[in-house]
């Protein structure tokens, strides 16, 4: 498989439609469409908008789950106590491979969202709105409902809007790299932890939340509490969008009601009868064994209680025919060049967790997996955003879940399957060509005097085994130490040190490059 998903890929609707009513109509619901299908809105005070949220339990939809009542609260709070006027931030940048359900939104039901995003506004007392977007296909469609509505950014506007455009990587979507593109700088998260609701886009107080948050705020607001409450679960009412990919039919978005059999999910988008696992909540999730997710719930309590999560909604089961820790490594790999790179614990931390996973898949035995374990404790809790807390998380969880098969790995000769690359990744071989270098260190051991230098220069890539011959990690260099490679190639004093062409194809986990003996 090896292939990305699609921008927009199929929906499809389990119960009545809400979020994604007139689906079925047009392919993306213009204002007179969307008036048509959905009617006027009313604007709303800011406490009885806080409420409505309190009343529908609304938590936000993009993987941290924060209470969205809270957050109004706490950013009216904030500009009445500066006498600053707030912002408001609609967070589209779904840098994910495995998410789409905000894409959807943002290309087929634009003015939901932007329904939602100008009721925060106004109940505020907000003058700016922003909508952050990472493809074309989503900047093309919230400029053109921008339009619609003739909004614009020009002074003068009682509600200047306009749409930002970030990278489309797994930093990016972060709450504080979103403001901090916003406000003209990189789309990385700044190192330190600041509030938006207290200082946000040009230092004023911040409302940012979830494109898909946005939305359901919209539907409660025309159905109001009880009838939105009608559907769902009692202490999770509504629906949910669900993006399902991995060993499926072909990927899907789905709207649920919370509460469905996830297996009734997975049913529908034509997963294996009885998959392996189900990786959920994306690559910053958990994973789940076969039996575990037969009997859960969608749900974000739920999944959580039965070792998942709900995340970003992206759900993937993958099938008996594939590794699933070799499926696990090129997501780690993917997720070790996604780093910010601008503290150790993401920078050379998750490096060399992508480089001990190889080892272990190499057969490395008991003292490599021991190796990654003591990487990824030395990660957890300690760096500049949650990046490396969630790949380090989705780390954890592929060694607890697929037990059978790491033994396999460290004690045996592997399970005896390849690696289908059925999780999808930005482009077709991506890990593959490197991360994503593609290119990878390599040493002539006929030359190779044990000098040591090379692992001072890479650490991340290269250490020094029992005998004071370097080893190499068998992956390939991560594109922010290819210039540290390059350096110790170069400084190498008996000239063993060499980079080349990573294959261009991968079947299989990768064999672990062993250090020669001294003879």
């Amino acid at each position: 498989m090896n292939a990305p998903l699609p921008d927009v890929p199929d929906v499809r609707v389990v119960g009545l439609p809400q979020l994604t009513s007139g689906f079925d109509l047009v392919h993306r619901l213009d204002l007179p469409m969307h008036l048509k299908v959905h009617g006027a809105l009313e604007p709303m005070v800011g406490e009885r908008l806080a409420e409505l949220a309190e009343a529908i339990s609304l938590n936000g939809r993009g993987g941290a789950g924060f209470p969205f009542a809270k957050k109004l609260r706490a950013v009216a709070k904030s500009a009445i106590r500066r006498g600053v006027r707030p912002v408001v931030v609609v967070n589209g940048s779904e840098g994910e491979p495995a998410c789409r359900k905000d894409t959807v939104m943002l290309c087929r039901a634009p003015h939901l969202i932007l329904d939602g995003a100008l009721l925060a506004a106004e109940a505020l007392g907000a003058r700016q709105l922003v909508i952050a977007v990472t493809r074309d296909s989503t900047e093309a469609s919230m400029r053109e409902a921008l339009a619609e509505r003739g909004l614009s950014d020009r002074r003068g506007r009682g509600l200047r809007a306009r749409v930002v455009r970030t990278p489309e990587r797994m930093v990016s979507g972060e709450a504080s790299a979103v403001v901090r593109a916003v406000n003209g700088g990189p789309s990385l998260p700044p190192g330190r932890k600041v509030r938006a609701s207290d200082a946000g886009v040009a230092g004023a107080p911040t409302l940012l939340s979830n494109a898909e948050t946005y939305a359901q705020l919209a539907i409660a607001a025309r159905l109001g509490p009880n009838r939105y409450c009608n559907t769902g679960l009692t202490d999770e009412p509504g629906t949910v969008m669900l993006t399902v990919s991995g060993s499926v039919a072909r990927p899907t978005v789905l709207e649920v009601p919370v509460g469905v059999p996830l297996r009734y999910v997975m049913e529908l988008c034509g997963a294996p009868p009885m998959p392996q696992a189900v990786l959920s909540g994306g690559y910053h999730g958990n994973w789940m064994d076969g039996m575990t997710a037969q009997g859960a719930i969608i749900s974000r309590k739920a999944l959580a209680t039965a070792g998942g999560a709900l995340g970003a909604g992206a759900l993937l089961p993958i099938g008996p025919e594939t590794c699933p820790l070799g499926e696990s490594l090129r997501i780690v790999n993917w997720l070790a060049a996604e780093t910010a790179g601008q503290c150790g614990p993401c920078k050379l931390g998750l490096p060399a967790a992508a480089a001990g996973l190889s080892e272990v898949l190499g057969g490395g035995g008991p003292t490599a997996l021991e190796a990654v374990r003591q990487v990824t404790q030395a990660v957890r809790g300690r760096g500049a955003c949650k990046h490396p807390d969630g790949s380090v998380r989705f780390i954890q969880s592929a060694l607890q879940v697929f037990t059978d098969d790491l033994a396999a790995h460290v004690l045996g000769g592997g399970c005896g399957r390849p690696t289908h690359g059925v999780l999808p990744l930005p482009v077709p071989g991506y890990e593959e060509e490197g991360i994503p270098s593609g290119e990878k260190l390599a040493v002539d051991w006929t030359l190779c005097e044990g000098h040591g230098v090379c692992a001072e220069l890479v650490p991340e890539l290269i250490r020094l085994g029992p005998d004071g011959y370097p080893a190499l990690a068998d992956a390939a260099v991560p594109m922010h130490l290819r210039g540290s490679a390059q350096r110790a190639v170069r400084r190498c004093p008996a000239l063993a040190l060499r980079l080349e062409a990573a294959p261009a194809e991968q079947t299989a986990p990768p064999r672990r490059a062993l250090p020669r003996g001294r003879g």
